[in-house]
């Protein structure tokens, strides 16, 4: 049985599994400066699990599967289709094999699952099923988005659009890159278009759809409107202005593309025999059942800094509650 921490995530939904709390800061934006404790944690997102197999996974495609820059110098529908199969078959290996494994075979219960219930049906989902509905928006809006941002982006660099100097191939460069800097670009490119959408009319009409989801599961990740997708993935344009190496537009892919599934499976850890890895993300967990709190991700504390960092406490809740209900723009208050 998972270990269960006094004062957890159980005292906000009652389930029966706790997370520890509270949710800090991470080390690396401590102050003062702690050093040592940067480095480790600098090394652990490096080496962290689903970081590596999206790169492990970026190498193999660069190296065999992309197709040829002079192909990409042109947009031409052929190798634009390859890329939106690939991304098809990944997103639905790693969304569709979470699910499998944690809502269809159930194959670990509810051990070190945040929120008790299982997914919901109703009207309000899409097909009347939360499954069906976060799928159906994952497969066909969300790949065809992330497919069309890739292959645009890689047509610019192939084309001479944006230029690739030579210093972005340098080895130490496209692993810090590919790691350090997809994350950091990724949260801070997240927070700023996910506050934004908040707002009351944008929420209403497009980013309430992701939202029908209090309870996410692997595939509500991406499961969004079709205009929120052009918002989500425009992170790809950050590497118009930053060059990089198509290994790190790649790992971009991954992280944006079915990256959101582990992060959104409703389950702390997945557990595979005697082994588990980390999955669900219990500060965005936190957002989707208060919304107003944690915009962002904990690795670029940006809610910290703003004040919406809701760190899985009861104290903390009670506070947030309070400044929510004098917040005449909040659109669902913290409850």
């Amino acid at each position: 049985m998972p270990s269960v921490a006094p004062s957890g995530y159980r005292g906000l939904v009652s389930g029966s599994y706790e997370h520890p709390v509270p949710l800090e800061v991470p080390a690396v934006f401590a102050w003062p400066p702690r050093p040592l404790a940067a480095i480790e944690w600098t090394l652990r997102m490096i080496l962290y699990p689903w970081v590596l197999l999206y790169l492990t996974m970026s190498v193999v495609i660069w190296k065999w599967l992309l197709p040829s820059e002079a192909t990409m110098s042109s947009l031409e529908l052929g190798w634009i289709a390859g890329i939106w199969l690939r991304n098809l078959v990944i997103v639905a290996l790693i969304a569709g094999g979470l699910h499998w494994w944690l809502y269809v075979r159930r194959a670990q219960g509810e051990d070190f699952k945040f929120n008790p219930r299982w997914p919901g049906t109703g009207s309000k989902f899409t097909f009347g099923s939360q499954v069906r509905d976060n799928a159906f928006w994952t497969m066909t809006s969300g790949v065809a988005f992330l497919t069309a941002y890739e292959s645009l982006t890689h047509w610019a660099y192939s084309s001479g659009l944006v230029h690739r100097p030579g210093w972005s191939s340098n080895p130490v460069v496209v692993v810090l890159m590919a790691t350090l800097g997809v994350v950091f670009v990724s949260t801070g490119h997240f927070w700023l278009n996910h506050r934004i959408i908040h707002t009351v009319p944008l929420y209403r009409r497009i980013h309430g759809l992701h939202h029908r989801n209090p309870n996410p599961t692997p595939w509500t990740g991406i499961s969004m409107h079709p205009l929120e997708h052009i918002v989500y993935f425009s992170g790809f344009l950050v590497w118009w202005v930053i060059p990089v190496h198509p290994l790190v537009i790649l790992m971009f892919v991954f992280y944006d593309g079915p990256g959101p599934a582990p992060s959104h499976s409703g389950f702390a850890r997945v557990r595979l025999g005697r082994w588990s890895v980390p999955a669900g993300d219990l500060f965005h967990q936190l957002h989707h059942r208060f919304f107003e709190v944690n915009y962002g991700n904990t690795q670029m504390p940006i809610d910290w800094w703003t004040g919406t960092w809701h760190d899985g406490t009861r104290t903390t809740h009670l506070r947030l509650k309070g400044r929510q209900r004098s917040d005449q723009t909040s659109v669902d208050p913290v409850s």
